[in-house]
């Protein structure tokens, strides 16, 4: 019997956990017409074949028809779902993992031109920041319908096979009862006392039990300190925490601590990369020790030695890894196999969640095969016949291919022409706020190390010493370089530098700055923090309606924070035409797509963020020698199939380009290339 705290098993109520190991509820928004199908069990299922004590599917499952699905939410006020939680449920008991489900309305936390057109309703009358609908305020017929219809879902959940339910009240209707800064109604439920506020939440689980009975469990997920000045206070929280408890009909408490109505409120809820590991983990060990109750949480906690420490120190009964089993979901199996160092880490990127809140589905930032379970593998298999094969460059999408090529069986050379791996990661993680990042790198160069994977750092690679290796797989990953070819000149622009010149330091920031963003990715908002610290004043221009939107909403939080202290400004909608040296300044002529204007602006140094042309010179030399002539089976490729394409028959090998070596694109997008392409070579 392991000694190791995180593998002891855990009684919930009549439930044995079979550790302390869970992935809390959050929504993957991979429904499909609000049914979780087979892509929704494949995921869950892949944790729990490699050991995770319980599943909390949802964030959250719907239970009303003015609940609408703004992030593609289960929709358990429907009685066919039932047949759908059964296939997962059963998938997952098969693998002895505990299932559970979170059940909500998401009461102003939605918008009414979603779902069915109706509108949100709240226990007052202000919108969300982050969702924007100004909610009717609740009415006696509202609220009635509204606890059935939460009655009815646990119903159905039952039903379908769970071990039991989780209730949502944070930043959704049932807390915006509790919460004095949403809560306006006078009466029952009203905001005027701490009964009044409770009731509405009291009544849906007077009504969920008087359906489900006694031994089907029941927990909260909930905020036991808003953070916020005029909201629910910790010792008020703790108050509430203890309620809960009382009643006895409360089987957990999953606490976190803050609000989520806007975009910098909820990244301090679940932090991402730079911020602080496991932020609120005391706060809920507080909960668990005054109250009693069994105690559940979740806030970037992305490493087991921090996991070990929750439950070892007795401030968690399970903890939660939701966002480090989206980039590793065995992360239990190599617990129990005495394999931590082969965890893939968590780097906070919180590409995962950003992605759900503009309407997008979760992927993990480096690991492609997370929510593609269905055609993608996490583990590799070995290749029946082992090959050579010839990797150029050393970036994420070059290692990816490594580690895969490697876990094939086959035999491979890494050409690098710098120093050091990594690409554009490397430099990315020169901001301290993102070192995180360098971990996808590290991560693959240690795989590669244990499986002899042969590297030429500061080689340049040319044809000749391709062909040299007598290959049967060539693999271009070689990048791009940043372009300053504005599209409108079609020109070089020489008097300008690049994101990456400030980043990597090749360039000092001058006194007046315009940082140029037409990419609207990081790299301009990392430029403009190292020139707005050097004292410089900063504009950040775009030609579209908003800033850099590929940075999306959790991951803009910090940046914010950096800059809006310093001497920057933001303009949107505004087109960099051309820039011409006037004395000793720049000249920008500044346009706009909205009308013919022009005007002209002056600077000391004009920095492009215009994305990256691909270093294609090698692909294009070694592609009269290869048998596919470079093409790609497009068919083969989005099936998860073997590429087989043949267009000349004196090729010796196969070749193929991944990452920006094709098109400027992302780290995911070139990790998914060399999965997809090396998984069946």
């Amino acid at each position: 019997m392991s000694k190791d705290p995180l593998l002891q098993p855990y009684k919930l109520k009549h439930l044995t956990l079979k550790n302390r190991i869970m992935t809390t509820s959050h929504e993957p928004a991979y429904p499909e017409n609000g049914m979780p199908k087979d892509r929704y069990r494949a995921y869950h299922e892949e944790r729990a074949k490699a050991g995770v004590a319980m599943t909390m599917t949802a964030g959250s499952a719907a239970v009303s028809k003015d609940s609408p699905p703004v992030f593609n939410n289960i929709l358990a006020y429907k009685d066919e779902v039932v047949p759908w939680i059964r296939n997962l449920t059963d998938a997952c008991h098969e693998h002895g993992c505990a299932v559970m489900i979170q059940l909500t309305h998401l009461g102003r936390r939605t918008g009414w031109n979603k779902g069915d057109w109706l509108p949100s309703v709240a226990p007052g009358p202000h919108r969300e920041p982050a969702h924007r609908a100004f909610p009717k305020k609740i009415e006696d017929w509202d609220i009635e319908r509204i606890i059935n219809d939460f009655a009815d879902a646990a119903e159905r959940m039952k039903a379908g096979g769970m071990d039991g339910i989780e209730l949502q009240a944070y930043g959704h209707l049932l807390e915006q009862f509790w919460s004095p800064l949403t809560n306006e109604l006078v009466g029952p439920y009203g905001a005027d006392t701490l009964d009044n506020r409770l009731r509405f939440s009291l009544d849906v689980l007077d009504a969920i039990r008087k359906r489900v009975g006694d031994e089907f469990i029941v927990g909260f997920r909930y905020t036991a300190d808003e953070a916020q000045a005029g909201g629910t206070r910790a010792e008020e929280g703790i108050e509430i925490s203890k309620r809960l408890a009382a009643t006895g009909q409360v089987d957990f408490l999953n606490v976190i601590r803050g609000r989520i109505h806007t975009d910098p409120a909820m990244t301090d809820v679940i932090p991402v990369q730079g911020m602080k590991n496991a932020p609120h983990l005391d706060f809920a060990g507080q909960v668990r020790k005054i109250t009693g109750m069994p105690t559940f949480h979740a806030a970037k906690i992305p490493d087991v030695a921090t996991a070990r420490h929750a439950v070892a120190s007795g401030l968690l009964d399970m903890v939660g890894m939701t966002r480090a089993h989206m980039a590793d979901p065995h992360i239990v199996r190599k617990i129990i196999e005495g394999r931590e160092d082969d965890i893939r880490p968590c780097v906070g990127a919180t590409y995962c969640l950003d992605r759900i809140y503009q309407a997008g589905e979760a992927l993990c930032m480096h690991n492609a095969a997370t929510g593609r379970e269905l055609t993608m593998p996490h583990d590799i298999p070995k290749a029946d016949v082992k090959k050579k094969i010839v990797i150029v460059g050393a970036g994420p999408g070059g290692l990816e291919a490594a580690r895969i090529a490697a876990e094939r069986g086959h035999n491979i050379v890494v050409f690098e022409a710098a120093a050091d791996p990594g690409g554009q990661v490397r430099l990315t993680a020169q901001t301290p706020r993102r070192r995180e990042m360098i971990s996808i790198i590290d991560w693959r160069m240690s795989q590669c190390a244990a499986r002899d994977v042969e590297f030429r750092f500061s080689t340049w690679a040319e044809a000749e010493d391709v062909l040299a290796e007598d290959p049967d797989v060539v693999i271009v990953a070689t990048g791009g370089m940043p372009t300053t070819v504005l599209y409108e000149t079609k020109r070089e622009q020489e008097l300008v530098v690049t994101s990456w010149d400030i980043i990597s330091g090749d360039a000092k920031p001058a006194q007046n700055i315009l940082i140029y963003d037409e990419s609207g990715d990081h790299a301009a908002l990392q430029a403009a923090e190292i020139a707005a610290k050097s004292g410089a004043k900063v504009e950040i221009m775009t030609p579209d309606r908003v800033f850099a939107p590929d940075i999306m909403a959790m991951n803009l939080v910090p940046y914010m924070r950096s800059l809006q202290d310093k001497n920057v400004t933001f303009t949107v909608t505004r087109r960099l035409l051309d820039v011409e040296q006037e004395g000793n300044q720049l000249k920008a002529t500044i346009g706009t797509d909205y009308s013919d204007l022009r005007q002209p602006a002056h600077y000391d140094q004009v920095v492009v963020n215009y994305g990256t042309l691909p270093m294609d010179n090698l692909y294009f030399d070694l592609k009269p020698h290869s048998s596919n002539s470079g093409a790609v089976d497009y068919d083969a490729l989005v099936n998860g199939e073997p590429q087989a394409i043949s267009r000349n028959p004196d090729g010796k090998f196969q070749l193929f380009r991944i990452g920006d070596a094709v098109a400027a694109r992302n780290t995911h997008a070139a990790i998914y290339d060399a999965l997809r392409l090396m998984k069946d070579i």
